[in-house]
């Protein structure tokens, strides 16, 4: 008989929505239907019981075929590579479990590594602003019960985060919205005509690149200089700006989410700056929060975790080895690669091949790739070693961090398929073997070989 399963969290987007429906077959090892899930969430749940998956490490040969390997000989082969490496640096983590995250966070600190993630290419400037301005927030169960204005700014959530609209921001019945999206007024901010502003009531098609112009003015009417603001402004017709000006204004609470498209324009993080300043301005005559829309289902957790562990939470520079550095431009991944840097480049949880410049994958992979991931991404086609591991948030459970910073637990649905190790299995490992490795070479180069030694202690060399 099959086992029906509530409330299980799914392993997609930013959103990550829990109360995903899923049937098991009675054997508990093959997902028979998902229901709730959007279709890539969908996907990414039956993608766990495909034939053709790969199950076991895999090693580039000379020839530059794959070998299969055991998992003991893949932890051995990446703590040596760690060990030998100069400055060794592990990126990614959107699709692993903040355990994962924590594991990854101790391997580094034994092997003097840097730890990036993927705010390093997309959400980046919002954590930069976020230090410099703080930023007033909310979750997305008081958007979805006291929003009536919704502001979406360089974003598309109809394909990016396909049920942000219908379960938290537009259409859902709310606690003080019981009428769904006929009490709320949406606005789009965005150079494109998307599939989001269509179903928006303000579409203001800026011109690419002049978001802090348009932000600008909407302050410069809150703070009564609006005969300033020229006839048209970053594309936008000065008449459009007043009369959605008003609405943010009479806003009881609005909510700004805001995308990429914002980030990664010129400004980058004076964008996001410009932008939390937009909200506390509102907030002297009304409510507003706002709101990064994070891309991977808990790209925002590594943020969380590095963050309560050395006070920052990306570009994680551990090789001082007595305290942690953080220096975008100086200890990010594009950075460091296209210095080249990097001598040994671990991939996990993500697919930076895919997301990369052709000029940063060039030099990581002149130096040892490692691709620690259950998919078989180009990362993962272009790694000397494959590891590959369970499905975090399907497979594997752990806890994940909505895109407003709510922590959630996630179950496992299905086991691994058999003999597979999960990513904090490998990274844990992995710690493990190093140190082993660290205490022979100190054990052999160390002139009093009988002293006492652990993994923390200085090398004799």
């Amino acid at each position: 008989m099959p086992k029906i399963l509530e409330g299980i969290g799914c392993p997609y987007c930013g959103c990550s929505c829990d109360d995903v429906r899923v049937v098991v077959s009675d054997d508990g090892k093959k997902i028979l239907e998902v229901e709730n899930a959007c279709a890539i969430g969908t996907e990414i749940f039956l993608q766990a019981t495909n034939h053709e998956r790969i199950t076991r490490p895999r090693l580039r040969q000379p020839d530059g075929s794959y070998s299969e390997i055991s998992y003991d000989e893949a932890i051995d082969f990446a703590a040596k590579a760690i060990l030998d490496a100069k400055k060794p640096l592990m990126y990614g983590f959107g699709s692993t479990t903040c355990e994962a995250q924590r594991a990854a966070a101790q391997l580094m600190e034994i092997g003097y590594g840097i730890l990036d993630n993927c705010a390093s290419i997309c959400h980046g400037p919002s954590l930069m602003a976020f230090f410099d301005n703080g930023h007033p927030t909310c979750t997305l169960g008081e958007v979805k019960n006291r929003a009536d204005v919704i502001l979406y700014w360089g974003a598309n959530p109809v394909h990016a985060h396909p049920r942000h609209m219908s379960r938290y921001a537009i259409y859902p019945l709310g606690f003080f919205k019981e009428n769904g999206f006929t009490e709320r007024t949406v606005i789009v901010v965005d150079p494109r005509k998307t599939d989001t502003a269509g179903v928006a009531d303000y579409h203001l098609q800026i011109k690419q690149g002049h978001d802090y112009d348009l932000l600008n003015a909407f302050r410069m009417v809150l703070y009564g200089y609006e005969s300033d603001i020229p006839e048209m402004v970053a594309g936008i017709p000065k008449q459009s700006i007043l009369e959605v000006s008003k609405i943010l204004k009479r806003a009881k609470f609005g909510v700004c989410f805001f995308g990429m498209g914002l980030t990664h324009t010129d400004g980058r993080n004076h964008n996001v700056d410009i932008a939390i300043s937009l909200m506390r301005d509102l907030n002297a005559v009304s409510k507003w929060s706002i709101m990064a829309m994070r891309g991977h289902f808990n790209v925002a957790g590594p943020n969380r975790v590095w963050c309560w562990t050395y006070g920052f939470p990306y570009c994680v520079d551990l090789t001082k080895g007595d305290y942690a550095h953080m220096n975008p431009g100086e200890t990010s991944t594009i950075d460091l690669a296209s210095r080249d840097e990097i001598d040994l480049f671990i991939n996990i949880g993500t697919d930076a091949a895919a997301h990369f410049p052709i000029d940063a994958v060039k030099k990581l992979k002149k130096h040892t790739w490692i691709t620690i991931d259950p998919n078989v991404s180009m990362a993962a086609e272009i790694a000397d070693l494959h590891i590959p591991v369970g499905i975090s948030g399907v497979e594997v459970p752990g806890i994940v961090y909505r895109m407003d910073n709510v922590p959630i637990q996630y179950r496992k649905v299905i086991d691994m398929p058999e003999g597979m190790l999960s990513d904090e299995e490998v990274l844990t490992g992995i710690a493990n073997r190093l140190e082993e490795l660290i205490l022979e070479k100190a054990k052999k180069y160390c002139l009093d070989s009988s002293e006492s030694i652990s993994s923390e202690s200085v090398i004799c060399t």
